[in-house]
C-alpha cells in the first residue's frame, strides 16, 4: 500500500515539474511575457497631439536675412504632446509655491520614512504661514522689515531654488563600451532658482514707467492666464523636470506605468507644430496676411510703426486670446517667443539629422568658463514687441539660456514615443478650453 501511494506522489510530482517548464497555460510554446497587462497612457491635461509627418523646415518665402542659416531642408518628426497654450502665470506659480513649501517642510523636519529605512516628505502637513512661532522657524526664507525695501517682512525670492538631477545620456551613450564605464558620472546636480525674474519689465526697459506691472504681473490673480515671462532656459527646464516629478510620483502611487518625461521642445518641433499641417505657409494660420477679411489680428505683436495696442494688447495677453492652429495650439506665434531644447549655431540646419533631428550643448548656469556662443538656444514664435518677420513659422532666433526677458516664454513637450511610431493617435482641433 505505501509503495503505491508512494508511485502516485511520484507521478504527481513529476506532472507538475514538467507543467512549470513551460508555464502553466502556454502548452509548451513560445507565448511572449504575460505578466503585463494592457495597457493605455492618459494624455496630460492642457496637451494636444501633433502627429508624426515630414516638412520644409524653413522659410516659406524668400528669406534674405537667414537664407545662410536656416537652409530649407526636409525633416521628418514623430509624434508628440505639446502644450496647447504657453505656460501660464498660473501655472508656474504652482511650481514656484510647491518649492517653498518643500523648503518649509525639510526645515521643519516633517518626513515620513519608507519600510527600507529612508525618508520623503510629509505633504499631508500643512503649513500655516500666518503662525508666528512657524515664522520664527523659517526665519532663513524671510527677509525681515528692516531688510525689505517695502519696510515688511516678505519671501526671501532668492532662497526658493529647486534642486534636481539629471543624466548626460549622450555622454554617457558614447562611453558606455568602456570597461570601466560607471553611470554615477553622467549624473548631474543642478540648483536653479525658481522665482522668475520680475525686474525684466524694469531693466529692459529703462526709459518707459513700468513699475505698474513689474509690481503685479506674476502674483496678481488679473494676470493668472497671462504667460509667464522672466524665466531663463535653465528655470524652464527646471520646471519640466518638476512637472514630471509630479507626473511621476502621482502614477507610481496609482501602480500606473511612467511613459516619459517632460521637456522643451526640440526646433524641428516647435516649428512643425507651429504649422499645423500647412507645410507652405508663413503662419500658424496660413497667410500670407496678419489680419483676418475683417481687418482683425491675428496675433500680438507689434504692428504698424509701433501701435502696440491695434491688436489687442500693449504688452501680454492671456495664453487662450487667439484662435488655435489646425493642431489645437494657441499663440504659436506673437504674444511671448518661447524657448526651446535646441543649441544655436549658424548653420544648424546642415548639422542636424532630417529625422527627429536636434543639437544640444551642455551648459551649466555656474560655469563661467563656458564661451558665450555655447549658451545661446533657440527661441521662435516672435512676440508682442516684435515686428511679423519674427512672428513667421520658419523664422529662428536665439538668446543666452542665463538671460531671462519680458518677451521670452516656453511651453512644454511630452513624447509617447511607441503610438508615434504608428501615428495612431488624432489631432485634437478647435478650442480645448
Amino acid at each position: 500500500m505505501k509503495k503505491t501511494s508512494l508511485k502516485v506522489l511520484t507521478f504527481a510530482l513529476l506532472a507538475v515539474f514538467a507543467a512549470s517548464c513551460g508555464k502553466s497555460g502556454s502548452g509548451g510554446q513560445l507565448i511572449g511575457d504575460q505578466t503585463r497587462l494592457p495597457y493605455k497612457a492618459p494624455v496630460p491635461i492642457g496637451m494636444v497631439y501633433v502627429p508624426s509627418g515630414y516638412y520644409k523646415m524653413g522659410a516659406s518665402d524668400e528669406d534674405v536675412r537667414g537664407r545662410n542659416d536656416a537652409t530649407i531642408h526636409t525633416v521628418q518628426v514623430n509624434g508628440f504632446y505639446m502644450d496647447a497654450t504657453e505656460i501660464s502665470n498660473q501655472e508656474y506659480r504652482q511650481f514656484t509655491i510647491w518649492v517653498r513649501d518643500s523648503i518649509a517642510l525639510t526645515m521643519l523636519n516633517m518626513f515620513k520614512e519608507r519600510p527600507d529605512g529612508t525618508q520623503y516628505l510629509d505633504w499631508g502637513k500643512r503649513i500655516n504661514w500666518r503662525d508666528p512661532d512657524l515664522q520664527e522657524q523659517l526665519a532663513a526664507m524671510y527677509n525681515q522689515a528692516d531688510q525689505s525695501g517695502w519696510g515688511v517682512k516678505s519671501m526671501n525670492a532668492k532662497v526658493l531654488q529647486y534642486n534636481y538631477k539629471s543624466f548626460d545620456y549622450l555622454t554617457a551613450a558614447q562611453h558606455s563600451v568602456e570597461a570601466n564605464y560607471n553611470e554615477m558620472k553622467y549624473v548631474v546636480n543642478n540648483s536653479i532658482p525658481a522665482y522668475p525674474d520680475t525686474t525684466v519689465w524694469m531693466r529692459q526697459y529703462l526709459y518707459s514707467f513700468n513699475e505698474p506691472i513689474a509690481q503685479q504681473y506674476f502674483w496678481f490673480q488679473g494676470f493668472n492666464r497671462y504667460p509667464v515671462v522672466g524665466v531663463n532656459w535653465f528655470q524652464a527646464t527646471a520646471f519640466c523636470d518638476w512637472r514630471s516629478h509630479l507626473w511621476k510620483s502621482e502614477r507610481e502611487k496609482a501602480r500606473m506605468y511612467f511613459e516619459s518625461r517632460f521637456r522643451l521642445p526640440s526646433e524641428q518641433e516647435w516649428e512643425w507644430a507651429a504649422r499645423g499641417g500647412r507645410n507652405e505657409s508663413p503662419y500658424p494660420w496660413g497667410g500670407p496676411y496678419i489680419i483676418n477679411k475683417k481687418g482683425c489680428y491675428l496675433a500680438n505683436f507689434k504692428p504698424q510703426r509701433g501701435n502696440y495696442s491695434a491688436d489687442g494688447g500693449m504688452y501680454t495677453v492671456p495664453v487662450d486670446k487667439y484662435a488655435a492652429n489646425d493642431y489645437g495650439l494657441k499663440n504659436m506665434s506673437g504674444n511671448v517667443s518661447e524657448w526651446t531644447s535646441t543649441a544655436f549655431t549658424g548653420g544648424t540646419y546642415n548639422q542636424m539629422m532630417d529625422f527627429n533631428g536636434q543639437i544640444g550643448s551642455n551648459v551649466s548656469p555656474n560655469d563661467p568658463s563656458t564661451p558665450l556662443f555655447q549658451k545661446r538656444k533657440v527661441v521662435r514664435g516672435g512676440s508682442w514687441r516684435d515686428v511679423a518677420y519674427f512672428l513667421q513659422v520658419g523664422t529662428r532666433d536665439y538668446e543666452y539660456a542665463d538671460t531671462a526677458k519680458a518677451y521670452i516664454g516656453f511651453r512644454c513637450a511630452y513624447t509617447e514615443i511607441e503610438p508615434s511610431l504608428r501615428n495612431n493617435r488624432r489631432p485634437v482641433k478647435g478650442n480645448v478650453y
